[in-house]
C-alpha cells in the first residue's frame, strides 16, 4: 500500500489557508492538514479593513509595490515576480470573488465583507479535502534522517548526513511524520510564540510593534479628536524619518495613513527612543515656512476675521486651535496681522511640535517587524535554510507592510511560492 504525501500547515490564517489549498492544488494525491492552536481561523482576516477585508493594494509595478515594506523589500522583490499582485486579482476572480478598487488604491471584494473571503476558503478547503484541527498547538519540529552517513568527495574527503526525509512534527495531541511542513504562524510580539523555531535552530530578529498611532498625552490637540487634514507631514524630529498623507486627531494623539506609514519605517527607531519622541508636524502638506508667508500674505488686506477664513483645506476648529497656538487673538482680521504673527502662525502651520509619550498599537490589525531572520530562508523556494522540507510564508518571517493590503499580499505570495515545496 503507497502511504499518501502529508503535508502539514501550521497556523489558521491568511497565509495558512492560502498555502494548504494551492498546495492541494499542486499535490492532488496528498493528504493535507492544518493545526490551529486556538479555536479561531481565519481571525486577522475577519476583522481587517474595518470587516471588509483589505485583500491587497491596486499596484502593479513591483518595482513600487516593494517600497511599501520597510522591511523585506529586496526580498520581495523575488517574490512578486513569482506570484504579482495580478495574480491574486485573478486567483480570486477564478473563485467568484471579484475585487474593486478604492480611490487610495485599497482593494476589496465586490460584496464589501471578509465573510466573502472567508467563505472563499472554507470552500476550497472543503473541494479539496484539507483537515482543519483546532485547539492543536505544535510543541516540536524536528528532522528525521534515514541514519545512514554518505562519504562526499571534496577537497577533504568528508562524511555527511544523507538529506532529511521527512519531518516530525508533535503538537498537543499527537505526533505526524510528514513530507512536509509550512509554517504560518502569523506575526508575534512575543518570543514565546516562536519557540519552536528556535529549537530548529532559526534566529527570530527583535519583536517591534510596525503600526502604531502616537500618543500625545500632554496636547490639548486631543480634545479636536475626529477631525483630520487630507495632507499632512509627520515628521519624528532628529531623524530622517517623514511621511505625507492624511493625518487623524485622535482621543490619544495623531493617527492616519501619514502616522501609520511612519510608525512602520521609524519603528526601530521609536524602539531605542522608547517611545519618547519630537513630533512635527505641517498641516499644509509640503509648504515651507518662506511659501507660507507669501500665501499668508495675500490676505493682510482682509477684514475678515483670521480664525473665521481658514485656509490651506485646514478644518475650521483645527484652524481655530492653530491661530490660538500662535498667540493670535480670535477677535483679529487679517488686516492688522502684524509681521512677527503672521511669521509665528507660518511657524505653527509647517512645524507643528508636539511630545510624544508612548504608542498605542492596533489590538485587531496589530504587525510586528521582526521574526523568522530573512538571510535563513530560500526566497526562490520559501525553504527553510537549517531545516530540509520547512517552509515559511507570510508574516512569521520578518517582512511587514504599511497598511493598505499589502501584508495580505506578502502573505498571498509567499504562501502561492511555499505550497509549491520547492518543486
Amino acid at each position: 500500500m503507497v502511504t499518501k504525501k502529508l503535508i502539514i500547515v501550521i497556523g489558521g490564517g491568511a497565509a495558512g489557508f492560502f498555502s494548504a489549498i494551492n498546495a492541494a492544488i499542486n499535490f492532488p494525491q496528498a493528504k493535507i492538514i492544518i493545526l490551529e492552536k486556538s479555536n479561531k481561523i481565519l481571525a486577522k482576516v475577519r476583522v481587517s479593513g474595518g470587516g471588509r477585508c483589505n485583500v491587497t493594494h491596486h499596484c502593479f509595478e513591483n518595482n513600487e509595490l516593494i517600497k511599501n515594506y520597510p522591511r523585506g523589500e529586496k526580498e520581495l522583490r523575488q517574490v512578486f515576480s513569482q506570484f504579482s499582485v495580478q495574480d491574486t486579482i485573478d486567483w480570486f476572480l477564478k473563485r467568484g470573488v471579484k475585487l474593486k478598487v478604492e480611490p487610495d488604491g485599497r482593494m476589496f471584494p465586490e460584496s464589501n465583507t471578509s465573510e466573502t473571503i472567508i467563505n472563499c476558503f472554507l470552500q476550497e478547503a472543503q473541494k479539496y479535502n484539507i483537515a482543519i484541527n483546532l485547539n492543536e498547538e505544535v510543541l516540536e519540529i524536528s528532522s528525521i534522517t534515514n541514519g545512514h552517513p554518505e562519504l562526499v568527495s571534496g577537497s577533504h574527503e568528508m562524511l555527511k548526513q544523507v538529506q532529511h526525509d521527512k519531518i516530525k512534527v508533535k503538537t498537543s495531541k499527537q505526533t505526524y511524520t510528514a513530507d512536509a511542513v509550512i509554517c504560518s504562524i502569523g506575526g508575534h510580539n512575543q518570543e514565546k510564540n516562536y519557540a519552536l523555531l528556535k529549537q530548529c535552530g532559526h534566529t527570530i530578529d527583535e519583536l517591534i510593534p510596525s503600526l502604531f498611532t502616537l500618543n500625545l498625552p500632554q496636547s490639548h490637540i486631543k480634545e479636536l479628536m475626529g477631525l483630520s487634514v487630507k495632507n499632512g507631514t509627520v515628521k519624528v524630529i532628529g531623524t530622517k524619518h517623514q511621511y505625507t498623507g492624511p493625518v487623524l486627531i485622535t482621543h490619544w494623539g495623531l493617527s492616519g495613513p501619514a502616522v501609520l506609514k511612519l510608525s512602520a519605517f521609524a519603528a526601530y527607531d521609536f524602539f531605542k527612543l522608547n517611545y519618547q519622541a519630537g513630533i512635527s508636524v505641517n498641516w499644509t502638506g509640503t509648504l515651507n515656512e518662506e511659501a507660507l508667508k507669501e500665501e499668508l500674505s495675500l490676505q493682510l488686506g482682509s477684514k475678515a476675521l483670521i480664525v473665521n477664513t481658514p485656509l490651506f483645506e485646514i478644518p475650521k476648529r483645527l484652524w481655530e486651535y492653530l491661530v490660538l497656538r500662535s498667540d493670535i487673538p480670535l477677535s483679529k482680521p487679517w488686516i492688522e496681522l502684524g509681521k512677527k504673527q503672521m511669521n509665528k502662525l507660518a511657524q505653527v502651520l509647517c512645524n507643528d511640535v508636539y511630545d510624544m509619550h508612548g504608542k498605542t498599537t492596533f489590538k485587531e490589525e496589530f504587525v510586528t517587524s521582526g521574526g523568522i531572520n530573512l538571510k535563513e530562508v530560500n526566497f526562490k523556494t520559501m525553504e527553510s535554510k537549517k531545516v530540509p522540507h520547512l517552509f515559511f510564508c507570510g508574516e512569521v518571517l520578518n517582512i511587514d507592510g504599511i497598511t493598505g493590503g499589502f501584508n495580505f499580499q506578502n502573505a498571498w505570495s509567499t504562501a502561492w511560492i511555499a505550497a509549491k515545496l520547492g518543486s
